[in-house]
């Protein structure tokens, strides 16, 4: 099996070298480059066509979610993983760029080498304190009546069905494909099918983007369900 080609970026180099470790000694994966800013990381993605991208949250030259948005637009199927510091508060700007994994710089490489490959294989990881941090943003927002920060949003060109919008709202409770169908008594593949329409109605890319427009919609809250 063809080994996990990673590109990593961070203006630390002692950084790098700790992740350059672990990802060659640890998982056995294939570190192409290292990139200290996000204007050499935009170019390198490009040129170098990695299978992950791990990155710090904070790069100099090029603001993150900016060279998000510009690797992920050159090649959809790249799975960028963000390296956040706790102090952090871009996580909904990434998500929106376009970014997989969300990860602290602190996890061990036990983590890091999992959610590697879990992006790889095209899922979303979050760790928990981000998730945590995350929702706490978003149901302070609904209980308060107010906005979460503006960012670039996807534009609403369809309608969604009853059934999508039924759909929607589980993802948003954070319900996995078999628990929706188990909920909604259908086949997982039918689950499947209707995300892959939403995804396109909604114009995101998965279901971590489509549950946050949800949220930020008003169409469903973290409490519901409850």
């Amino acid at each position: 099996m063809p080994s996990i080609r990673i590109l990593i970026a961070d203006e630390h180099p002692i950084f790098c070298r700790g992740l350059r470790y672990v990802c060659e000694i640890e998982g056995g994966f294939e570190v192409l480059a290292e990139a200290r800013d996000g204007r050499s990381l935009v170019e390198m993605a490009h040129r170098l066509q990695p299978d992950i991208v791990l990155m710090a949250a904070r790069l100099p030259l090029m603001d993150g979610a900016q060279a998000i948005r510009a690797i992920t637009e050159q090649d959809p199927n790249l799975g960028v993983i963000i390296l956040f510091r706790k102090n952090a508060c871009m996580f909904e700007r990434a998500i929106w760029a376009g970014a997989r994994g969300y990860l602290l710089k602190d996890v061990n490489e036990r983590a890091l080498i999992r959610a590697i490959r879990a992006v790889h294989r095209g899922e979303v990881v979050f760790d928990p304190y981000v998730t945590a941090k995350m929702l706490d943003t978003l149901r302070d927002a609904h209980r308060s009546g107010g906005k979460t920060p503006q960012v670039e949003r996807p534009v609403w060109t369809d309608s969604l069905s009853d059934r999508e919008m039924e759909i929607l709202r589980l993802v948003a409770q954070g319900l996995d494909n078999r628990a929706i169908a188990g909920q909604l008594h259908v086949a997982q593949k039918t689950v499947s099918n209707y995300l892959i329409s939403l995804y396109r109605k909604l114009d995101v890319n998965n279901r971590t983007q489509a549950a946050l427009y949800a949220l930020r919609q008003g169409w469903t809250n973290l409490d519901a369900g409850r």
